[in-house]
């Protein structure tokens, strides 16, 4: 069906048939599920005892039910009992416990950690508990919370303290508890600086809540390789940029797609990559680095304040926003070209905040204008320069290493922008009267952010003191600029494309400059 019948029927069968001989106990493998598909199943379950409807529990009837199953040794439904009462387990529930049942098949050393995406309370960790548990998984894996959104990190230590107060899962952890931190969705919702600021503070509130209760904390960073999903290609100063006390030679961070053979596609990138994170982190533990003084929390308390605030009148307010992202961008083909690990959208219905981060990111990279890394940040920094904090905010970027690591990478993705590349894209593909002021005035914000960016760090031009970036622009652009212009022209003729043979043959081409684009851009890509 798909023409490769001799790498399925070759190399393909030949690892089906190790994997089922052997496990995968070489390969220690994750679980990541989101919250709501455990609370779903949890109240497919009780309406099936009888109990009523769990999704509509509130928080506190909730933990109460789960600790008193937790402490029980009755199984809440058999193996395979779902399938015979499809009138009340939906498909995606049926999917989550037979999960589960899978979970409790494997090598015991075969999986690692379940990690639960959209975590909001107590009740989403000790739901994933609970589901091992009657699923018969005997030595069930750790469970990790990931915090993803703005009010998700703001209320993350509190949901900890939570679940360390309740005896039962404090004597569960051994000690230990694993916190994932979600860099991506977090500034898809808030922007990059909101964000930014957000997870370091919520990584300092969860180390001294942990520290209460003497617990051994460590974070795993979901971090993407690209500058709004958290990423920095200066892998060493972005380690010694977190917080004091909360990486403790501990460090645990994802690599996604592209950046996997980027950084450890050869051996000696391997080895390479592996020092730089152990100098990383050994230097942490051993190098003394400024705590926020209270009058840089309070600035970027206020910085946070605003950035956010213009982050979110044009991504969520502007009622044009929606309409000019999809017209503008390629985000609509990204789902036809099948070209992500996961679907683009968490629902098929919704705007962009059911758009996962990645195609979120990717879409702005490919029109060069990189919108999700910079927006909301010059509105920021501009209004402080203007006012009587000036003089401390300059002090700030100059003294305090994690903030001017952040001005940095902003710096460096609006020197990799090309806004009249972005403009190209609208002249071609947006036709509505309102999408095309929109585009213009987002245009100028980033006109003014560089503007902005350049009176703080005193430059005169972007990543002025980065000769090895400005190279890279000089040798590379003259490349990306075509391929822009052929992914423009291709989607505009794929959108009025009738043909069959013909949009097959605009698809690839158009699969060609995607990727074309994404190498040219690097570590945006």
């Amino acid at each position: 069906e798909t023409g490769n019948a001799v790498e399925a029927d070759g190399i393909l069968t030949d690892i089906i048939r190790n994997v089922s001989a052997f496990g995968l106990t070489l390969v220690p493998l994750d679980i990541r599920q989101e919250s709501d598909r455990h609370e779903e199943a949890l109240d497919c379950i009780t309406r099936h005892l009888g109990l009523g409807s769990y999704a509509q529990w509130d928080e506190e009837t909730k933990l109460s039910w789960l600790q008193r199953e937790l402490s029980s040794n009755r199984p809440l439904v058999r193996p395979g009992e779902w399938n015979e009462n499809k009138n009340i387990f939906v498909p995606t529930a049926i999917e989550t416990l037979e999960a589960f049942q899978m979970i409790s098949e494997q090598h015991e050393e075969s999986l690692g950690a379940y990690v639960i995406s959209q975590a909001t309370s107590a009740s989403d960790v000790l739901a994933v508990l609970l589901l091992q548990r009657d699923a018969g998984v005997k030595k069930p894996l750790r469970v990790v919370p990931l915090f993803e959104t703005l009010d998700d990190l703001k209320g993350a230590a509190a949901t900890m303290e939570c679940l360390f107060n309740i005896s039962a899962y404090k004597g569960s952890i051994g000690g230990k508890q694993e916190v994932m931190i979600g860099y991506s969705d977090s500034a898809k919702d808030a922007g990059r600086l909101a964000a930014s600021w957000a997870q370091y503070e919520t990584q300092e509130e969860l180390a001294q809540v942990a520290a209460k209760h003497n617990i051994d904390l460590a974070f795993f960073h979901g971090k993407g390789g690209t500058v709004g999903r958290g990423g920095n290609p200066a892998t060493f100063d972005a380690i010694l940029a977190h917080g004091p006390n909360t990486i403790n030679a501990k460090f645990r961070v994802t690599e996604q797609g592209e950046m996997i053979n980027q950084n450890f596609g050869f051996k000696d990138r391997a080895e390479r990559t592996m020092n730089i994170y152990t100098a990383a982190v050994v230097s942490e533990h051993h190098t003394h680095r400024p705590t926020p003084t209270p009058e840089w929390r309070d600035m970027m308390a206020t910085l946070s304040r605003i950035s956010c605030d213009a982050y979110r009148d044009i991504v969520r307010e502007d009622k044009r926003f929606v309409p000019y992202f999809r017209s503008a961008t390629p985000e609509q083909e990204f789902a036809e070209l099948k070209i992500g690990s996961r679907p683009a959208k968490r629902k098929a219905s919704g705007g962009v905040e059911s758009l996962r981060a990645i195609p979120w990111i990717f879409a702005w990279t490919q029109t060069r204008l990189n919108l999700p890394t910079w927006l909301g940040v010059g509105e920021a920094i501009r209004e402080v320069l203007d006012g009587p904090d000036a003089d401390k905010l300059r002090s700030m970027y100059s003294e305090w290493t994690s903030f001017s690591t952040t001005v940095d990478l902003v710096e460096m993705v609006l020197a990799k922008s090309e806004p009249s590349i972005a403009a190209h894209y609208d002249t071609m593909l947006v036709h509505e009267e309102d999408a095309v002021s929109l585009g213009k005035h987002v245009r100028k914000i980033h006109a003014n952010t560089e503007s902005t960016i350049l009176d703080l760090t005193g430059h005169t031009m972007l990543g002025e003191d980065n000769a090895v970036l400005q190279r890279q622009l000089q040798v590379r652009n003259p490349y990306v600029d075509c391929l822009n212009i052929l992914q423009a022209e291709t989607l505009l003729r794929l959108r009025n494309c009738n043909d069959a043979e013909e949009e097959k043959i605009l698809k690839d081409a158009l699969l060609t400059t995607i990727t074309g684009i994404a190498n040219g851009m690097g570590n945006t890509g």
